[in-house]
């Protein structure tokens, strides 16, 4: 299968505290390198004799695919949920007062979680477990650590690409741009089609 560039679903010149630039380097160069980069590594996946292949090789390609996968599918749902400023709708705001004691409370930990992550690489993602029945919050790191079985609905990330021309190392600022920036709808939609 040979996976194309999803169209960028935000539009960069309208998300409040961030760049054009920063929005469009970021889509193109680290999104598109993800896309790219998984479509050569499916093509050596695709020419590889298994049978007598090394076990590292097999071990080093499964592992960029995993990455280069989730880096894709990540990137797409941050672009996703990027817009103007809004809230969640009283569904999905429900349960995370259920969830989290309080939207408020909510907020807090994903913002620290995020803010946890300065200087490093990573994700924050609002993440539906379907084992617990509940939504959580949820670090990852290296674009494949991610809650097993688990349908992440919000995505932060937090590699330094996609703050870095617009905040420098203020990650801090860039996690509160982030916040205002929520296109709630977007998690809305998704939160409906796993428990609809």
């Amino acid at each position: 299968m040979t996976y194309s560039t999803k169209p960028l679903s935000c539009d960069p010149a309208r998300i409040k505290g961030m760049s054009e630039r920063l929005i469009v380097s970021h889509y193109e160069n680290n999104y598109g390198g993800a896309v790219k980069r998984l479509n050569l590594i499916e093509e050596k996946l695709a020419e590889l004799d298994y049978a007598n292949a090394a076990g590292f090789l097999i071990n080093g390609l499964k592992r960029e695919q995993l990455i280069a996968m989730n880096s894709m599918i990540l990137h797409e749902l941050f672009f996703d949920g990027l817009g103007d400023e809004s809230a969640p709708g009283s569904t999905l705001r429900d349960v995370l007062t259920r969830d989290f004691g309080s939207y408020e409370r909510w907020r807090s930990e994903f913002v620290a979680t995020g803010k946890a992550l300065r200087g490093g690489s990573g994700w924050v993602l609002l993440a539906w477990s379907p084992r617990d029945g509940k939504l959580v919050n949820q670090w990852a790191s290296d674009h494949c650590h991610t809650l097993a079985g688990g349908t992440p609905i919000l995505a932060l990330d937090m590699y330094e690409h996609s703050y870095h021309i617009d905040f420098g190392a203020k990650a801090d600022d860039y996690v509160e741009t982030f916040m205002q920036a929520i296109r709630w709808g977007n998690a809305d939609r998704l939160f409906a089609r796993l428990n609809g």
